[in-house]
């Protein structure tokens, strides 16, 4: 379950990324940083002020609203600046908190982390059902696999509810031309600050998802830069500008840095004693494989894997509406 876990989290922080870079045209490299402060609230609190479901639900509230507060800062001091200067502010910020994290042991356990305790109710020793339904024992931590299936579910329709409202279609107008959004009557600077908060919000959220089920918050889980990284891949892959395109990418991105190391594993025996063949199917080397992957899908879907499936698709029926036509024309 903890794959799956992982890939229900990074679909909603990956779709609040899209939101941004995909639909309103801005680059925020401080997503991560709203995901750790998800994070973190929850892990604070629970080591704190003990494991209780009060305490988690408390913890959960404070973090959205430094969130809400912090996106709402962040954007309304940085967005009227040009794109590239806006995504190095955002830089700026997600390595200053990464630095409070670091700095801060007593509170954050610096590059440690915390390790701490969830409310009863979602450990695994917590029997809701005595009797086994499909082989599996109902418990704690598979009530707490559905919770998070379930939120993130919602916080995913979500999203998919407003890029397709009349909210998206003004962050869409702004994206493809600010300068004629604000002469028809829309405040550009509004509408960023509101949609930059609300992308927030829904990346803390999966961040203190995340941190309840691994029982564990540290920076390399939840702020490093490798996460952000990984956050952009799977939208290029997937395809930015398609909430779908966070499925499609983050499933393709957790599966294959799953399952390559034992693909290139298997390999690897069968190439043991061949000259340099060997040696390039070496497990160690998976990252170089999983480069290569990227490489590919860049070059075979160059609007990621959903964006190019609908620009085939609405080609198709382009050229069909034509056939179409010329045959209503000439008779035949």
């Amino acid at each position: 379950m903890g794959g799956a876990v992982k890939i229900l989290v990074m679909i909603v922080v990956v779709a609040s990324f899209d939101v941004l870079i995909g639909y309103t045209g801005i680059i925020s490299f401080a997503h991560t940083a709203f995901f750790a402060i998800g994070a973190y609230g929850v892990g604070i609190s629970l080591r704190r002020f003990g494991a209780e479901l009060p305490v988690l639900l408390g913890g959960l509230a404070g973090a959205l609203i430094v969130t809400a507060l912090a996106a709402g800062l962040i954007g309304f001091c940085s967005m009227r600046v040009r794109t590239v200067f806006f995504a190095m502010i955002t830089l700026a910020a997600a390595s200053a908190f990464s630095l409070f994290v670091l700095q801060f042991y007593d509170l954050t356990g610096g590059p440690d982390g915390l390790v701490f305790q969830i409310p009863r109710f979602f450990r695994p020793a917590n029997i809701i059902l005595s009797e086994k339904i499909f082989d599996r024992t109902i418990n704690g931590t598979l009530l707490l696999y559905y919770v998070i299936f379930i939120v993130c579910g919602i916080v995913f329709l979500f999203l998919l509810r407003l890029v397709n409202s009349p909210f998206g279609r003004v962050l869409q107008a702004i994206r493809e031309n600010e300068m004629r959004a604000e002469a028809i009557g829309f405040s550009v600077l509004t509408y960023r600050v509101q949609i930059n908060c609300i992308a927030a919000c829904c990346a803390c959220l999966a961040g203190s998802l995340y941190a309840v089920w691994l029982r564990y918050v540290g920076p390399d889980t939840t702020v490093s830069l490798q996460i952000m990284l990984d956050v952009l891949l799977m939208a290029v892959i997937g395809g930015t500008g398609t909430i779908y395109g966070a499925v499609v990418g983050v499933t393709l991105f957790v599966l294959a840095e799953t399952y390559l190391r034992l693909g290139i594993a298997a390999l690897h025996v069968h190439a043991a004693g061949v000259p340099g063949l060997d040696a390039v199917t070496d497990p160690n080397r998976w990252l170089l494989w999983l480069g290569l992957l990227f490489v590919m899908s860049v070059y075979f879907f160059p609007d990621g894997v959903v964006g190019t499936l609908r620009r085939r698709s609405a080609a198709r029926g382009k050229a069909a509406g034509k056939s179409k036509l010329r045959t209503f024309e000439t008779g035949r």
